[in-house]
């Protein structure tokens, strides 16, 4: 990056740091921490609330799996019992008749007891419909068998009532070897959903009882549609995958805002699942934080806009007051100065300093006008003959061309040249080639007086005459008449053919329009002049540069 362009930026980075911007910033650094402090205190708030809910609904969540562990304890000491029952009257053939007879169904965790042989065929039941169901396909059955142990099934639909149920079997091997009857109880789900309604009608949470596939055994009972449905497929792999000890194990699912707890239940493959939705539970304090985010959003705006008023009555405008009487006074209006009643007092001093200032500055620029007009006119002049420069030269070129331009009349350029110059000096000396355009510039000075022209020296022995409203014949013989001129000076010239001074003439004149340029006058007279060096010297040549709105055609020369 070129260090211009770092400037330009610079530059532009001051003037978007301007003082209104740094008030606006000021005020900010003033608020910001304000701001920052109640948006904090706010999310801490919120996520308190969230952690205070989460840790309720672990609470209430393990409160509920303790109970469904007291169920299926319960169901597994009733079954135990059936099973002791079973082996004692098995003896005397009265099993089922003396198992209807003291075991009464009225526990709110069982719907009904069974006993199935050992081929899985149902020969007695507190319910007559399942006798003589077959549960050998079963693999709660199966696994009862192989286990000699208690087990709970998955949910599952009943061939007898088409209903959704969990079952629980103990096999009568488990305390008589030689008995392979299998002890069926159907658990009551209503009950279980029942036993969770404590955490029922909290905002946000959700709890369902899961099998070992994900289907809801028991939900709370404004949440029992839910039961024998599948979970969704991402909580599902959550639920199944995790394998968290007796205790909750928390975790965010999907980025939904959600979170989840999972509890096994002992002896079984089921699951307590307890839901809790982050959006629903912080609505209430995310309610507070929008309106105190207004709340500070409308507060920033009035200290800012409080800010930006008093910068701009207190500083900006007394500071644009001085700013456009300064401006003022340097496009040359000198007797600008600060009204010092409309500024503010602490603005007066600085006011007074600057009417004291801008009263020297006003003398010293009327004094560096008259120095800059003089330099400027020196600048102009020739020193050494006394004629205008170049570059004074140029400049009435252009003026006077502009000129012709409004009036219509012709401009003529006379160009001189000294002829053998440079033999002279060596002759003659420096000094003496110096008083020689001396006292050409003198002589060209007098023929300009009388011609109303513009003479200037161009450059080295090169002098130029330009003739306003002149034409070509007029052009031409006033360059005769500067050649004239001074050739009668006499100046000794012994290496010159004519044995003193002389001088070769160009002419040029043309008439100014807009589809031409000062310079085709200049290369017009300097061609004239080339062509009276190559003709003998001392003599006038006259190019016929006749260019205007009707003469677009090419220069001709004419001797």
């Amino acid at each position: 990056m070129s260090r211009i362009a770092i400037i330009r930026k610079k530059a532009k980075l001051r003037g978007l740091l301007g003082i209104r911007a740094r008030l606006v910033i000021l005020a900010l650094i003033l608020v910001c921490p304000l701001m920052f402090d109640r948006v904090r205190l706010l999310e801490h708030t919120r996520s308190s609330e969230i952690a205070a809910v989460a840790a309720t609904a672990a609470t209430l969540a393990q409160r509920a799996a303790d109970a469904q562990r007291e169920v299926i304890s319960s169901v597994e000491a009733v079954l135990k019992s059936a099973a002791y029952i079973h082996a004692a009257a098995a003896q005397v053939d009265r099993s089922c008749s003396i198992l209807r007879a003291s075991l009464r169904v009225d526990l709110p965790s069982i719907r009904m007891l069974s006993i199935a042989d050992a081929r899985g065929i149902i020969h007695c039941s507190t319910a007559a419909m399942f006798v003589g169901a077959d549960v050998s396909e079963r693999a709660y059955f199966r696994r009862a068998l192989e286990s000699h142990d208690f087990v709970v099934s998955d949910f599952l639909i009943g061939a007898q009532s088409g209903k959704g149920t969990i079952l629980a079997a103990y096999p009568v091997s488990a305390v008589d070897a030689g008995e392979q009857a299998v002890m069926i109880a159907g658990m009551n789900l209503d009950w279980l959903s029942d036993i969770m309604a404590n955490l029922a009608d909290r905002a946000g949470v959700s709890v369902a009882l899961i099998d070992g596939e994900g289907t809801v055994l028991a939900t709370p009972p404004d949440q029992r549609s839910k039961v024998g449905q599948k979970l969704d497929q991402a909580t599902l792999d959550f639920a199944l995958g995790a394998n968290p000890p007796q205790r909750e194990a928390l975790a965010a699912l999907d980025g939904t805002g959600r979170r989840l707890s999972v509890s096994r239940i002992p002896g079984t493959n089921s699951r307590l699942l307890v839901t809790l939705d982050e959006s629903v539970v912080a609505a209430a304090i995310n309610r507070e934080i929008r309106t105190a985010y207004l709340q500070l959003a409308l507060v920033c705006v009035f200290v800012l806009l409080g800010a930006l008023i008093a910068a701009e009555r207190l500083i900006v405008r007394p500071i644009s007051m001085l700013t456009s009487t300064a401006k003022r006074f340097a496009e040359g209006d000198w007797s600008a100065r600060a009204a010092r009643a409309r500024l503010p007092s602490e603005f007066v001093p600085l006011a007074r300093a600057f009417n004291a200032m801008a009263a020297q500055l006003g003398q010293r620029e009327r004094e560096l006008v008259a120095i800059n007009n003089n330099l400027t006119v020196m600048a102009s002049m020739d020193m050494l003959s006394g004629l205008a420069n170049r570059r004074g030269f140029q400049s009435r070129l252009d003026f006077e061309w502009a000129r012709g331009q409004q009036t219509g009349h012709c401009l003529a350029l006379l160009m001189l040249d000294v002829d053998h110059f440079k033999p002279f000096n060596d002759s003659y000396g420096h000094p003496e080639g110096d008083a020689c355009l001396s006292r050409i510039g003198e002589a060209l000075a007098g023929v300009a007086d009388e011609t109303g022209g513009f003479a200037a020296r161009y450059g080295g022995e090169e002098f130029c005459l330009l003739l306003p409203n002149t034409d070509a014949a007029a052009a031409r013989d006033v360059g005769e008449l500067v050649r004239a001129t001074i050739e009668r000076l006499g100046v000794p010239h012994r290496t010159s053919e004519f044995q003193r001074v002389t001088v070769s003439v160009g002419v040029a004149t043309a008439l100014p329009v807009d589809t031409a340029a000062p310079r085709e006058l200049l290369e017009a007279a300097d061609a004239a002049l080339y062509a009276a060096k190559h003709g003998g010297r001392n003599t006038v040549a006259e190019h016929g540069l006749v260019r205007g709105a009707d003469a677009p055609a090419p220069m001709a020369m004419a001797g």
